[in-house]
């Protein structure tokens, strides 16, 4: 191997624990979801989404390799604890929402594996995360290593799908093209967007580029790292789409969860095709669980000032109380589920904006960036970025507003 090819395989990090998180089962679902129904026609929404979030994810690492204080520390430093506060708990409210999405996962892929009871799954999983959190002598080398395998399952088992499935290539290409584009589309652009351009996993790379010991020498390598996690990122949600348009929307099929998605392959496909993406979905649950409640813990605790690294105290506490969180309501609960991830789900979303913002001024604050700060074309895409989630929580606020109006 060369050292030019040895330098970027050593780069590997960061950008991948990102993708990770990202990719749950809920946006798995999502994109199941939009391939029956949509065929191919939504596949730009991917590439805009993804965009979006390699900008401000690249603007977090940049922070990192320039700094060793942490962003929401900077952030109070400079505009106020109360700032970081909030952004703290905005962050740790997003992943506590997600993490009944990651277990639900985690017990519907191994119960098609396995056939044991999904219920079951859930305390395995959690237990598993909870031993490697408080024992693992660095935390960050071992949840860099175990992502990167699981993002590499990944593509490994949706490639493989959709080599079954025979996609036209051609309907691909238009698919990448915006020209599905009306108010009537809203929800499906919104999905999609929220399942993609996560804000706090942009800032929380910041964090991992401290943790992985980068420095300014690194800045090229550790903003290349953050395009790949984030190419990885567009890549496996858009295989996802890809395999449901080509197998089912042709059939007139439409799943409504990664569940259905797996059935239906197996009746167009064998078991085999089954088995294969369960494992995806597996690997996609774990890896979200893991990284998912670290960044949640993580962000509260330095917003409030309490710490900021993995191997600290009170992120730890604030990570276990989201694990076992997560994993009670999945086992445990027993009202409506629809009503729950709504509201979960809405808890978080409002505070997105907030994470934006703290992030734009900060990497646009020549005190604390100097001559890095934005330049004009970051800029213009970090705003165009900005009005794209906030179409998302407008459309999240009103479906809001109206599933509370129909409930009562």
């Amino acid at each position: 191997m060369s050292p030019e090819k040895r330098s970027i395989f050593k780069s590997i990090g960061p950008g991948f624990i990102i993708a990770s998180v990202v990719l749950g089962p809920g946006s798995i679902t999502v994109a199941s979801r939009i391939g029956s129904e949509h065929g191919y026609a939504f596949l730009w929404v991917i590439v805009v989404a993804a965009v979006s979030m390699a900008i401000y994810t690249s603007m977090g690492a940049r922070f990192g390799v320039l700094h060793n204080e942490s962003l929401l520390q900077s952030i109070a430093n400079t505009y106020g604890r109360w700032f970081a506060v909030l952004i703290g708990i905005s962050a740790f409210l997003a992943a506590a929402s997600f993490q009944f999405g990651n277990n639900l996962g985690i017990g519907i892929g191994m119960k098609e594996i396995t056939g044991l009871n999904e219920r079951i799954w859930p305390f395995i999983f959690t237990s598993l995360g909870i031993i490697l959190i408080f024992w693992a002598k660095n935390l960050y080398k071992v949840i860099e290593k175990l992502m990167m395998i699981m993002v590499m399952v990944m593509i490994i088992a949706f490639v493989s799908n959709l080599v079954m499935t025979k996609p036209n290539i051609i309907a691909v290409s238009k698919g990448l093209l915006p020209h599905s584009l009306s108010f009537d589309h809203l929800d499906v652009i919104a999905a999609l967007v929220a399942t993609t351009f996560v804000l706090h996993g942009s800032i929380y790379q910041s964090y991992l580029a401290q943790d992985k010991g980068w420095k300014l020498s690194n800045l090229k390598s550790g903003v290349r790292d953050t395009y790949m996690g984030i190419f990885m990122l567009g890549l496996i949600s858009a295989l996802v789409i890809i395999t449901s348009a080509a197998a089912l929307h042709p059939k007139g099929i439409t799943v409504n969860s990664a569940a259905d998605m797996a059935l239906q392959l197996e009746a167009l496909f064998g078991g085999f095709a089954k088995i294969i993406f369960s494992i995806g979905l597996c690997a996609a649950a774990f890896s979200s669980l893991m990284v998912n409640s670290i960044m949640g813990g993580g962000l509260l605790a330095d917003g409030l000032g309490l710490g900021r690294s993995m191997n600290d105290k009170m992120p730890k506490v604030f990570t276990l109380i989201i694990l076992l969180l997560g994993m009670s309501i999945a086992v445990f609960f027993r009202g409506n589920v629809i009503y729950a991830l709504i509201m979960a789900q809405a808890s978080s979303i409002f505070g997105v904006p907030l994470i934006a913002i703290g992030l734009f001024l900060l990497l646009n604050n020549k005190k604390v960036m100097g001559k890095f700060r934005n330049n004009k074309l970051q800029n213009a895409l970090a705003v165009f970025g900005f009005i794209l989630i906030s179409i998302m929580v407008y459309y999240m606020y009103h479906k809001l507003v109206t599933f509370i109006g129909t409930a009562w």
